[in-house]
């Protein structure tokens, strides 16, 4: 049975940029202001862990690269997470230490592919899965790879059911489809997008999947970045001005959107509503017309290389 009432937070801020420990350390710093605020549920921003790379080209153009742009590539590698791996232990200590449901975006290393990635952790420590962004935008398609069918969980937790979609994802109608047929109730969008545009799309959400959404974005500026990123900006330049919210299901907003600086959105999230507000519109349910419309998903891991099982026919016998 999921929890009735509970307190959600949604966190506003920006990493140390490239730097994974002092980013954790902020993380935990801001976890735990959450959680004695009441929060059971933390969500964090798009790729937090270790950072979006808001303005940087990594020196690429139509046709060539630079080698400046290829070492911040590699910079950027090196602070990237393996999920599972020592960062998502290190998460799943603080979600233990805070007793909290954590939602964060990280830039996950798979090889030597980067992905932009929600990692979900349980108030034991556990790591529960992760959701990879299924589509980088634009520029973004130079560092991070796609994600596939295979890391869209919603996942039964007993808070509700919970799910992530990353950013523009939110735009695509056929993913929210499939997330509303698994039945979220609790939905979450990292996101990088601070314009007033996002927080419409947002309240359409919650009101189209009869869910609650939290999306949390980073409030960043020049100086949260090295002081040798390649930004021409002064320090004190607002680079991401934020735009957190967290709506109801009925598309009420509940807490922000917040625009003026880091901060944390509080609110008690009511699963006893998405049932009120499903009596007049499901859109996987009685409001959905499957004899005229229907939708194919595979989940499949889209795998490069799928090694046959080796018989014994196909070893080579001894001369």
């Amino acid at each position: 049975m999921s929890e009735p009432r509970f307190g959600a937070a949604v966190v506003q801020a920006a990493p140390v940029a490239f730097d994974v420990d002092a980013t954790l350390e902020k993380a935990e710093r801001l976890t735990a202001e959450a959680a004695a605020g009441g929060a059971r549920l933390v969500v964090f921003p798009e790729a937090f862990v270790s950072c979006y790379p808001r303005g940087i080209t990594f020196g690429a153009a139509v046709g060539s690269r630079t080698d400046e742009g290829r070492a911040w590539f590699r910079r950027y590698w090196e602070s990237s997470v393996d999920v599972p791996g020592p960062v998502v232990d290190r998460l799943g200590a603080i979600s233990r230490e805070h007793d909290v449901h954590l939602v964060i975006g990280v830039i996950e290393r798979d090889g030597g592919t980067l992905y932009c990635t929600a990692v979900f952790l349980s108030p034991a420590g556990e790591y529960l899965g992760k959701h990879r962004k299924l589509m980088p935008t634009a520029a973004e398609r130079l560092v991070w790879g796609f994600g596939d069918g295979s890391t869209m969980p919603v996942l039964d937790t007993p808070l509700g059911r919970l799910g992530a979609v990353i950013c523009w994802e939110n735009y695509m109608p056929l993913l929210r489809t499939s997330m509303y047929s698994k039945g979220i109730q609790i939905w979450c969008a990292p996101t990088a997008d601070a314009r007033d545009t996002w927080v419409a799309s947002m309240r359409h959400i919650a009101c189209e999947g009869r869910c609650f959404v939290l999306s949390a974005n980073q409030f960043a500026t020049r100086g949260d970045y090295p002081a040798d990123y390649p930004l021409d900006a002064e320090p004190d330049e607002v680079l991401c001005r934020g735009g957190s919210v967290i709506v109801s299901p009925l598309g009420d907003i509940l807490a922000g959107p917040e625009t003026g600086g880091e901060a944390i959105l509080h609110a008690e999230l009511d699963l006893a509503r998405i049932a009120e507000a499903k009596y007049d519109f499901d859109v996987v349910g009685h409001y959905a017309r499957p004899d005229v419309f229907t939708l194919q998903v595979d989940e499949t891991p889209a795998t490069l290389v799928q090694n046959p099982p080796h018989h014994s026919s196909n070893r080579v016998k001894d001369p």
